[in-house]
């Protein structure tokens, strides 16, 4: 959800921005190349500290996948996803800027 709308926030909490940013554009690059969240591994890591069994996949597949991704994704359906993660936030942003220029030569 930061990911996609995280965007929003920048509207109350400028700042917000520099988490954002990078967090939107890892989104789509995971989606577009396949990727997996560098947080993955380390849950494995800590999970086989505490003597718990691991999972195949990574995070957002083993835990989010059925709620936010249609059974049998296809490649082409993945990068629309990608694109749409894009879209969206260019969205926002273009909003977002738009609105602080305008603000600022009033």
């Amino acid at each position: 959800v930061f990911v996609v709308l995280g965007g929003l926030l920048a509207f109350r909490w400028p700042r917000l921005v520099y988490l954002h940013v990078p967090a939107a554009v890892w989104g789509a690059l995971i989606e577009f190349y396949g990727w997996v969240c560098p947080l993955t591994p380390l849950e494995k890591f800590l999970r086989g500290l505490a003597g718990e069994a691991g999972y195949e996949g990574g995070f957002i597949r083993n835990y989010l996948g059925p709620l936010i991704y249609p059974a049998g994704l296809s490649l082409e359906l993945q990068m629309l996803l990608g694109g749409g993660v894009l879209a969206i936030n260019l969205l926002i942003y273009g909003c977002w800027l738009w609105r602080r220029f305008h603000q600022a030569g009033s």
